[in-house]
């Protein structure tokens, strides 16, 4: 994502990355006024949603990888809780009311800083209605997903990782990230 251009105090187009003082991390500053543009990472939040044995996956209507299947997730607003972004985007995505109930994995993407929030949720009622940006949407039994065509690796890992624990009926929450190239979880 772009940097800023302008000052949002001030509005001056003076800024400029560097460490101000005390702080450890270089930062957008404006020369004019002084105010710290801090940039922080975006939240997305999503839900593994199993009905009968099967996954709920939203096929991708818009960029990046139009076509792609996904778990039921997307950007959090402000003002919005975890749960309730999670929730909202079920229901955009997919047409689906759900309920949570328990956080299931925390996956940073440094490179591209993002955090993924997915929860465990059931399903309470289907509208049969989807939004704009998804192109079809399906519970997947576990033989029949698309597997190479989901659309992140860690979304891939995940969903693989619930399965073979619904097998078990022992679940774990777990935490990871890419910065390496590779995925970790640890339970």
């Amino acid at each position: 994502m772009p940097s800023p251009r302008f000052c949002n105090q001030c509005g001056g187009a003076t800024l400029e990355r560097r460490r101000p003082a005390g702080d450890d991390h270089n930062r957008l500053v404006c020369s004019g006024c002084g105010h710290i543009h801090y940039e922080n990472p975006k939240i997305i939040t999503g839900c593994i949603i199993e009905q009968d044995g099967r996954y709920l996956l939203c096929q991708r209507a818009i960029k990046p990888r139009i076509g792609t299947w996904t778990l039921p997730a997307g950007f959090m607003e402000n003002g919005e809780t975890t749960e309730e972004a999670a929730l909202r985007e079920v229901r955009e995505e997919a047409g689906v009311v759900a309920e949570i109930t328990c956080p299931y994995s925390i996956f940073s993407v440094p490179a591209i800083s993002e955090v993924y929030l997915i929860f465990r949720a059931k399903l309470l009622h289907d509208t049969g209605y989807f939004g704009s940006e998804t192109l079809a949407r399906r519970f997947f039994a576990p033989e029949d997903i698309p597997w190479e065509q989901i659309y992140y690796p860690a979304i891939r890992q995940i969903l693989e990782r619930y399965i073979t624990e619904r097998e078990t009926g022992s679940y774990g929450i777990y935490m990871g990230s890419d910065d390496t190239g590779k995925v970790h979880f640890i339970r």
